[in-house]
């Protein structure tokens, strides 16, 4: 079902670890990571100036960053570097319905993979949250809809898909 209405919020979210609900350490807000096309600069003769031609399927380094009110068990869990983790986000998209007016959610989930890239243990302060954080490096990011894919990449076993189609499926043929 797509969303047939007004998108208004996020209603609530929860953070997975490895399939595991995590404790109520993570704070209630996480950027999601931008995803930046590599290019190269194309300019010659029959080219008026130059533009940057997109790497299909390349993308800059991706940083996810999960912060924590406060360190916990499920933050130490995180943070070595040569062990990849799964993390998974779950939301609820609460949207207004149009012709009826009615408030309707639609499910959202967001799968990461990837390496601890930066510690930040945060600030001890009295009466305060300590404002920790883990940075993990992305080699795998998965978007998904009301249960339908909508992006897919996967940097190490070569894998960019948009709503379900492989966008490198001419460039795997000729290689």
């Amino acid at each position: 079902m797509a969303i047939a209405g007004i998108p208004e919020i996020i209603n609530n979210f929860n953070m997975y670890l490895t399939g595991r609900k995590m404790s109520g350490g993570i704070t209630g807000e996480i950027k999601l990571p931008d995803f930046e096309s590599m290019t190269s600069t194309t300019s010659g003769t029959g080219i008026l100036g130059e533009y940057d031609a997109i790497a299909i399927g390349h993308y800059a380094s991706m940083v996810q960053e999960i912060p924590f009110r406060c360190i916990n068990e499920d933050y130490w869990k995180l943070v070595n570097p040569s062990v990849a983790v799964e993390l998974m986000l779950r939301g609820s998209i609460q949207y207004s319905e149009q012709a009826t007016q009615n408030a309707k959610q639609m499910g959202m989930r967001v799968i990461y993979r990837g390496r601890c890239k930066k510690i930040v243990v945060g600030t001890v302060k009295q009466r305060g949250p300590m404002d920790s954080s883990i940075s993990m490096e992305l080699t795998y990011i998965k978007v998904e809809m009301d249960g339908k894919p909508r992006v897919e990449l996967d940097k190490l076993n070569n894998v960019f898909k948009i709503g379900g189609v492989d966008m490198l499926a001419e460039v795997k043929r000729y290689t």
